[in-house]
Formats: C-alpha cells, structure tokens, sequence
C-alpha cells in the first residue's frame, strides 16, 4: 500500500467509500436513492472546498494505485463556512425545491453528530474497499495521516481532541477504534425524537495512552 492527500480525479474511486462510510446517515440527509448520493458526493469531493472536498481527505492505494481507504478531518478551526459551503453545494447540484429539505433533515442529524468545537479535530469517512476490510488497511491509513501532518490530526494534536462519531449498531467499527485508542465519550444529550433510531451514534475520542 502507499498512502497521499486526495487529489480532485480521486473524486470516482472516493465517492463510493465516503458513501459507505456512512450509508444510512447520506440516506437520511439527502433523501435520494444510493447512487444519487453516490453522485453528488463525487461531485462535491472534486471541488476545492467544503467537508466533502478532496482537501480534506487522504486516501490508501493498492499496489496498481486504485483508492482502497479514505479518511477526513474537519478541524474545528476551519468550520466557520462550512455551513453555507454545503448549502451552496446542495443548491448547485439539487435545485432549491429539493435542498430545502435535506437542509432541515442535516440539522437534526448534527444534533447527533455535531460539529467539532475550535479544540477539536474530527475525523470523518472512515472507509475501505469491502474486499481489503479486515486486513489493517484503516490503522494504517489513520497512522499515516497523523505521520503525514494532517491538519488537525498531527504532532499538535496532542494538545487537540480528535473525534469521531460511530453508529451504536456498528459495533465491528467501534471495536476497531478502541483497539487505535480510541474511548467512549458519556452521552450528554437526547437522541431528536426527528432521527431515526437507527442513527443513534457514540461519540469517541482519541486517547493515544490507551494504545500504549
């Protein structure tokens, strides 16, 4: 395997990942069928900003180059045009009359997954290609980004809090980030009676003691 930040014709291969790294919480946000989020998403990872752009992800490759593994971090610091990049990004794809809604559905969904705090570092879209899961291509992945000097999740980040939020049906991925050292965070909030029961998610934050 090799390991490099994502590049914008990394957006066909990513696509399908990001989409699997969580299908059910791209299913309620955006209310389409799977290849419809499948297809914004490569259009929004080929852009050159937002949460899903290319610039905030790294990816793994197999030995003949092909994305098998992708991760993100959204760095609480770089948060503050998220917000209206997204809805420009629904409107441009989606039209108005359908980015209305999906809007509303996003804000019950971030009540459940919000938004990393100015300290904190979240990473996000934690996937890998269904035939390489299972082989250590994650851990590797997750490693080299901090090596690499990720934003957010680097040398500083010792001084940072990184994140990342699971599903609680998802209990092979949550097993997995406890053995990277990762630790459930307490829940301080009602899951919205709006979000479907099978969104309720575990925050988790990363403990580099706890791999020691």
């Amino acid at each position: 395997m090799t390991f490099r930040a994502a590049r914008a014709e990394d957006a066909a291969a990513a696509a399908p990942l990001v989409f699997a790294s969580g299908e059910r919480e791209f299913r309620f946000f955006l209310g389409v069928s799977a290849d419809e989020c499948v297809a914004f998403l490569r259009d929004a990872f080929a852009l050159s900003a937002g949460r899903f752009s290319w610039q905030r992800h790294r990816v793994a490759l197999d030995a003949s180059g092909t994305v098998i593994g992708v991760i993100a971090a959204h760095d609480g610091r770089d948060m503050c045009a998220d917000d209206a990049h997204i809805a420009w990004t629904l409107l441009r794809y989606f039209g108005s009359r359908r980015t209305v809604p999906m809007l509303l559905r996003g804000l019950v969904l971030e009540q459940e997954l919000p938004k990393p705090k100015r300290s904190q570092t979240r990473v996000a879209h934690c996937a890998v290609a269904a035939a390489m899961r299972g082989t250590g291509v994650f851990c590797e992945l997750f490693g080299d980004a901090r090596r690499a000097g990720m934003r957010g999740l680097a040398g500083e980040s010792d001084e940072r809090e990184i994140v990342l939020d699971v599903l609680v049906s998802n209990t092979r991925a949550a097993a997995l980030y406890r053995r990277l050292g990762f630790v459930e965070v307490a829940r301080r909030r009602l899951r919205s009676r709006r979000l479907p029961v099978d969104l309720e998610s575990i925050r988790m934050r990363f403990s580099p003691r706890m791999t020691d």
